[in-house]
């Protein structure tokens, strides 16, 4: 999911998201799980009690301040984000997780 941070109310649990909701604008709101940064893209795994959903902040699509933003989310921190469903690139199935798609 491409994504903005805001304090929003939820659209979604974070493990009903699916291929149903690709194309659309959603909010999940969660915990974090995990953060990887590398460098223009920043990787946010978001759960909440049904699962786990990952977040992409990619510095050309963000804007600055979001993308700010999401440098300083760290483990632990209780989001709320929206954006844009997407699908993962082929390479990056994980065909583990419900939301690997």
């Amino acid at each position: 999911m491409n994504a903005s941070i805001h304090g929003l109310k939820r659209t979604h649990y974070c493990g009903e998201v699916g291929e149903a909701q690709v194309g659309q604008v959603i909010t999940v709101n969660g915990w974090v799980q995990r953060r990887r940064d590398l460098g223009a893209l920043i990787f946010v795994d978001v759960r909440d009690r049904s699962g786990l959903v990952q977040v992409v902040f990619d510095a050309e699509e963000a804007g600055d301040e979001v993308f700010r933003t999401a440098e300083q989310i760290r483990s632990e921190y209780v989001v709320a984000v929206r954006g844009k469903l997407a699908h993962r690139a082929p390479e990056a199935v994980n065909p583990n997780m419900p939301t690997g798609k």
